[in-house]
């Protein structure tokens, strides 16, 4: 059964640099590492020791919280170092990774004769629960949970995202398998939305989900946007979500009893000589990945998309969620009375001034900068052009900033993640940093709710 969802509020910024449809696949990096802070909320306890090797797929930590909840190596190879900061805070755990890569057996499994209770067991031994997050909160699933349904968005639609339909081409099986093991977890439907216009989407044909059509701006592509339209959240409900590449591994380590991390990842933004795709792992460094591919004149690399991925340079290293590296020009020029000229190579909601609703399908190479500093809010209207959901954005905001727990639940909290806020900060006149002020009340509300 499909069902189509229409997105009128929201906003696309498109950008010059969109990748082309080649996949090139890169030569394994020497140097891979994991950090903690990846996992938002999560104590880490070590198992590894420096100068001891590990498989791909063995564990390197654990979740003090729940020691079932295991985070394995990408890779085979020798732990190196772990770095740790101030409190001997675990801030990465790095990796030299072996030329001939072995990897740790889970062992191949048929999921239609699996329980519930031993799919769960073997997604958390294998170190694959993580790919598993839970609204409310956007935070690791708890294991002992009973979601109420599960979602999964196969649109993305974020400024230069990676095409899906692209991506997963030819990993039917593999997603099949993942699906099969999450309707086993959940007492609803595994929910899977598309783009209206994919004709050769590897989640079509699938069997045992709930698929919709769904139209519309950025963010039409946000798992919550997708949640608010199609099984609401309402508090003491939980459900899961899942991002598709991490369905293929999910998917892979069943059929095959590996845990193969690789993922393709989009080189995108204007700053890279040839945007494209590649193959790689969680935690490669980011030199091994843009080699000779990047202008790195006075250019901002981001792992992520532009609204909500993470600032890093050559030296760092690919965040474990993300399948995307994004390079802009960084924003340190200023231009003479710019809030008074006209301006014609920008991007906003406004039509005083700036002048991009002349030409909708016109591409941009915008830079980093905020155009104006940060001030007391605004009141504009401009978020809610820009918010699909049924809520109140700057009421929400404001109650995650003076601690209101019983209003941030009453305007909808459970309901966001702080990507849902990235459109409204990038078209915020006040220049607020709303993703951060959402993040610390969810996780106020994480620490005094639960």
């Amino acid at each position: 059964m499909s069902t189509d969802i229409r997105i009128k509020k929201g906003l696309d910024i498109k950008l010059i640099g969109e990748a082309d449809k080649t996949t090139t696949q890169l030569s394994l990096g020497s140097v891979f590492a994991i950090k903690p802070e990846s996992f938002h909320k999560i104590t880490p306890k070590l198992l590894a020791k420096e100068k001891s090797h590990v498989e791909a797929g063995q564990a390197l930590f654990y979740s003090k919280a729940d020691e079932r909840i295991l985070f394995p190596s990408p890779v085979s190879g020798e732990v190196v170092e772990i770095n740790r900061g101030a409190k001997r805070k675990i801030l990465e755990i790095i990796i030299k990774a072996d030329k001939d890569q072995q990897f740790q057996d889970f062992g191949k499994k048929d999921v239609a004769n699996l329980s519930d209770d031993e799919v769960k067991a073997h997604l958390l031994a294998s170190g694959c629960w993580p790919f598993i997050k839970q609204r409310p909160y956007d935070v690791i699933a708890k294991p002992d949970d009973k979601p109420k349904a599960i979602f999964i968005s196969g649109y993305a639609s974020a400024p230069l995202a990676p095409d899906f339909e692209y991506v997963l081409k030819g990993k039917e099986a593999e997603l099949q398998a993942a699906v099969m093991a999450l309707t086993k977890l959940t007492s609803g439907k595994v929910h899977v939305s598309i783009d209206v216009n994919a004709s050769l989407s590897p989640f079509s044909n699938l069997n045992e989900i709930e698929l919709h059509k769904v139209s519309g701006p950025h963010p039409a592509g946000n798992i919550s946007t997708q949640i608010a339209k199609i099984d609401p959240i309402n508090k003491g409900e939980v459900v899961w979500t899942v991002s598709p590449q991490d369905l293929v591994i999910i998917g892979e380590l069943l059929l095959t009893g590996k845990f193969n991390a690789e993922r393709t990842i989009a080189l995108t933004g204007a700053q890279f000589n040839t945007p494209s795709y590649i193959t790689a792992l969680p935690g490669a460094q980011i030199k091994d990945l843009v080699t000779n591919n990047l202008d790195d004149d006075n250019t901002r690399i981001i792992s992520g998309n532009v609204l909500s991925g993470t600032k890093v340079d050559t030296e760092d290293y690919l965040g474990y969620y993300d399948t995307q590296i994004t390079a802009i020009p960084e924003g340190n020029d200023y231009q003479l009375f710019g809030w008074l000229l006209p301006i014609f190579n920008k991007i906003a909601t406004s039509r005083a001034l700036i002048f991009s609703w002349m030409s909708a399908n016109k591409k941009y190479n915008l830079n980093t900068n905020t155009n104006g500093e940060h001030r007391a809010f605004v009141v504009t209207g401009a978020y809610e052009e820009v918010f699909p959901l049924d809520i109140y954005p700057m009421h929400l905001l404001k109650a995650c900033m003076y601690k209101d727990l019983d209003e941030m639940e009453a305007l909808g909290a459970y309901e966001v993640a702080p990507e849902d806020f990235a459109l409204t900060e990038f078209v915020c006149t006040s220049k607020q940093p709303h993703q951060q002020i959402i993040r610390e009340g969810l996780d106020l509300m994480i620490e005094e709710i639960g």
